[in-house]
């Protein structure tokens, strides 16, 4: 329904996180725990968003698993069969 990762602690992402925003500004991100906490800290400062309390850690732990950033660098090998080319 979100198009956020199902894990048992969706559930408390999302009664966190979608009451402001929606779920894609967390799926079209990618940070460290580190930069997500940043981000909760920012929103705690500027966007009134209170104290997540037992909650956080929960929540950052879920974040850093499934939006992380990802490792990528140049593309991958092509696989090309024998018998897959053929003469111009």
């Amino acid at each position: 329904r979100t198009g956020m990762y199902d894990d048992p602690n969706l559930q408390v992402v999302i009664g966190a996180c979608t009451t402001c925003h929606s779920a894609q500004l967390i799926t079209q991100n990618r940070a460290t725990r580190e930069g997500w906490e940043g981000m909760i800290r920012w929103m705690q400062a500027t966007q009134n968003l209170t104290d997540l309390g037992e909650s956080e850690p929960v929540i950052l732990d879920y974040l850093a698993k499934y939006y992380a950033p990802e490792e990528t660098g140049r593309r991958k090998n092509l696989v090309i069969a024998d018998g897959d080319w053929y003469e111009l």
